[in-house]
């Protein structure tokens, strides 16, 4: 049974993420079949628009499949991990200015790699079990997957929360934080999907969509925007720890659970990244600069053998003790010169 289910219906691309018993998680095979898909419809004039969903109910798409990157890292072969992320940053480019419209159906987990592929089309659909989240730096990464920036869009200080903190995003959230457009009950997403196929009138996802409920980040903005104005990560550190109120110390506590490195990378990308000249080419670069180094120079390996492959979850990070130096940032996201990415 093939990974992904590519075929044409009516006005309509489809395209069915097919590993359900792997929270359907995106392989590098996975990536590059999605992408032919998207070459070929692209000039197409029998396709209309993209549908993208996923078989199962658990996940949309949980996350790259990091354990070849992670078999090849510990080889040294960090020249597979590079390729990998240069080509999935290809295909979130694509997505992102794809010339049709793409909708997705984001049930479940929507995590990691989830994110590139289902949250970067124009019309992103959650319903009632969606999660969506940036978990990256648990593992030694960086949001990426042009992850960076839509946290980067985020309303107030929302991006370092959920960046640093990989928050779990319901439906309501997730549409307030810009990584989905319209709750419309799961219950629906079959009919919807067959009229879009055979008509190719968005009208109908307007038509089916209803008032999302449950979110809670609208209401704590205002704190998130006093406990992650710092401009590093000790900063906004220092801020949770001398606030006695429960949402900081629990967000202190999932902090915890990230790469120090990570993290304080993350909250300099965002940054970088704000303001009116911010692109997804600028956020995939400097994307890349972190990932293209984060097996030979960052937590990466350590952050997948303590997760996936020994699961005692317990990390060796460096800089354990959350003091990232500022030249240990600058480092990681120092331009590639010649390995840049090229999309």
């Amino acid at each position: 049974m093939s990974d992904l289910d590519i075929r044409i219906e009516g006005r309509a691309g489809r395209i069915t993420l097919n590993r359900p018993k792997a929270l359907n998680a995106l392989t590098y095979d996975m990536c590059l079949g999605i992408e032919e898909a998207f070459d070929k419809w692209r000039s197409d004039p029998a396709v209309e628009l993209i549908l993208l969903d996923a078989a199962g109910d658990r996940a949309f798409c949980s996350g790259g499949d990091i354990a070849e990157l992670y078999a090849q890292g510990t080889k040294g072969n960090y020249a597979y991990g590079q390729k990998f992320w240069a080509d999935e940053y290809r295909l979130n480019h694509k997505i992102f200015g794809y010339p049709k419209p793409v909708v997705s159906f984001l049930q479940g987990f929507t995590m990691g790699g989830g994110v590139g592929v289902g949250c970067h089309g124009s019309h992103r659909i959650v319903g009632d079990s969606s999660q969506i989240a940036m978990p990256e730096c648990g593992i030694g990464l960086v949001p990426d997957v042009g992850g960076s920036m839509m946290l980067a869009l985020a309303p107030g200080r929302l991006g370092e929360y959920l960046g640093t903190t990989a928050a779990r995003m319901g439906a309501a959230d997730a549409i307030y934080a810009g990584f989905a457009d319209h709750y419309i009950p799961e219950l629906k997403w079959e009919n919807l999907s067959e009229e879009l196929a055979r008509t190719g009138n968005l009208d109908a996802i307007l038509q089916a969509t209803e008032n999302a409920s449950g979110g809670t980040l609208e209401a704590q903005q205002e704190e998130i925007n006093s406990l992650f104005a710092g401009e590093t990560l000790s900063d906004v550190l220092t801020d949770l720890r001398n606030d006695q109120g429960e949402f900081a110390a629990h967000a202190l506590k999932t902090i915890g659970r990230s790469s120090p490195l990570s993290a304080a990378c993350t909250i300099e990308m965002i940054h970088r990244l704000r303001g009116s000249a911010l692109s997804m080419e600028k956020a995939l670069d400097l994307e890349y600069r972190f990932t293209h180094r984060a097996s030979e120079h960052g937590d990466f390996l350590e952050g997948i053998r303590a997760a996936i492959i020994d699961k005692d979850r317990m990390p060796k990070w460096q800089y354990a003790e959350r003091d990232v130096p500022l030249a240990a940032v600058a480092k990681m996201l120092q331009p590639l010169g010649a390995q840049a990415l090229t999309l």
